[in-house]
């Protein structure tokens, strides 16, 4: 045997090994516990205060922090997966052979040998008549039969389910499938966030852990933030209405909520947090002329709306932590003393001047925080996903069933020999096999 053979054999003897896939599972199970145990992707620092600086130093070497993308775990999910691939590019061929086997060409005395089968006589039939009739009463039991001679007899084969042999590899394939989307995920997606305020835009975001700056292609801009609140003051819903540009157009607007993103371009906007401010956004406007003006006041100062000629700012606040309840508002123009007043975000107040009626508005300014991520790798994680659970389904509830019927001419008639085999599922099969030899005359009469 040459060296290249050697070689070659003592690789397909690894690679092909049950052991090999057993340890290569029990690595990868026990290093995922320790990264689901370990904090990831935390400061140095952390490890450090937690674990001490030696054990510290020994994690970082081993990229224990980052243990999903470590080299040698990716290593192994590389090994497992070339062992997947060696072992079933090893076998398959044999499933082939048995698939695409010509069962017509099956020895009789293999037959004979079956444990599953069963004798009866058909007199007053002639060879053909009788297999021409057997073929109609199997198929009428949805089995479709071929035929060929057999020495000095006929027989006739059928099958069902060849195809399922298949379903491990279905499996292996999809374990394959799922790697690839987690491994194409990896490297061509991210994770981030950004802080968004009210009336801006944003074409770009922080990575998480690292904080990189990463440019999202477009631009997203909140339009506006609101919070519903439940009777006892909790927050029950945030709501923030975007708008996607791009090339300097609107694209794309849209509310989203918790568990109601926003996608576009392969990347998703999910509305995790919010950040109030002290600057409100008044709107004013003149009830008889419809005249309206959106200013941004801060508590403290004064705002002019030169083109009515009033003044307004906010002296006081009331609220609950960050988020204000009501705002203390003195509105006034050249005619009398200001206006004072109190008034809660989303309500409208009417204020009487000497000169004209105005109503006015207010609104705390947010910022929306929004969690975004792309994952060009998910598609191929779900169809493995889809693909792993049609194949355990095929490996474990279906099987590749054959009957061969052997018809002989004897001395009281022809001799037929039913007999059958299933690579799984035998006792189901079994039940199957009696019903349909039941079902058949036993004379060879109708049915």
């Amino acid at each position: 045997m040459s060296t290249k053979s050697k070689q070659r054999n003592a690789f397909m003897a690894l690679f092909t090994s049950v052991k090999l896939a057993l340890t290569l599972l029990f690595l990868l199970a026990a290093t995922s516990v320790i990264g689901t145990v370990i904090p990831q992707h935390e400061a140095r620092e952390f490890y450090i205060q937690r674990y001490g600086d030696n054990m510290a130093s020994l994690m970082h070497l081993l990229g224990v922090p980052d243990m999903y993308g470590a080299w040698w775990f990716v290593a192994l999910l590389l090994i497992f997966s070339l062992n997947l691939i060696v072992c079933s590019l090893d076998r398959i061929p044999q499933v082939w052979r048995i698939v695409t086997q010509d069962n017509l060409r099956t020895d009789p005395q293999r037959i004979e040998r079956m444990s599953l089968r069963r004798s009866v006589a058909w007199p007053t039939m002639g060879l053909e008549e009788a297999a021409t009739r057997m073929a109609g009463l199997m198929a009428k039991q949805g089995w479709q039969t071929a035929r060929a001679a057999s020495g000095e007899g006929l027989l006739l084969f059928a099958q069902q389910g060849a195809w399922t042999r298949f379903g491990v590899y279905l499996v292996h394939l999809s374990i394959l499938v799922i790697l690839a989307g987690a491994l194409i995920g990896s490297t061509f997606g991210f994770k981030g966030n950004i802080m968004v305020p009210e009336s801006k835009a944003a074409d770009f975001i922080f990575a998480f852990h690292t904080g990189e700056k990463i440019p999202l292609g477009f631009t997203v801009r909140c339009d506006s933030f609101a919070i519903a609140y439940y009777p006892t003051g909790m927050p029950k819903e945030y709501r923030s209405e975007l708008s996607v540009i791009e090339d300097g157009r609107t694209v794309l607007q849209r509310s989203i909520i918790v568990n109601e993103p926003l996608t576009y371009r392969g990347i998703t906007f999910y509305q995790a947090s919010y950040q109030p401010y002290k600057d409100f956004i008044i709107t004013v406007t003149n009830r008889k002329s419809g005249a309206s003006e959106r200013l941004l006041v801060s508590p403290g100062k004064e705002l002019r709306w030169e083109e009515e000629g009033v003044r307004l700012g906010i002296l006081n606040l009331e609220g609950r932590g960050e988020v204000v309840q009501r705002a203390k508002v003195w509105f006034g123009d050249e005619h009398g003393e200001p206006s004072i007043f109190w008034l809660p975000p989303g309500q409208e107040a009417i204020v009487q001047r000497p000169e004209a009626e105005y109503s006015l508005t207010i609104k705390q300014l947010y910022a929306t925080g929004l969690q975004v991520t792309k994952d060009p790798g998910v598609w191929w994680v779900y169809g493995g996903c889809g693909l792993m659970l049609f194949g355990l389904t095929v490996a474990f509830f279906l099987s590749h069933r054959r009957i061969w019927v052997l018809l002989r001419p004897g001395e009281q008639g022809i001799n037929v020999l039913f007999a059958g085999n299933s690579n799984k599922n035998k006792l189901s099969f079994d039940k199957e096999f009696s019903r349909l030899v039941a079902q058949l005359p036993q004379d060879g009469g109708k049915a």
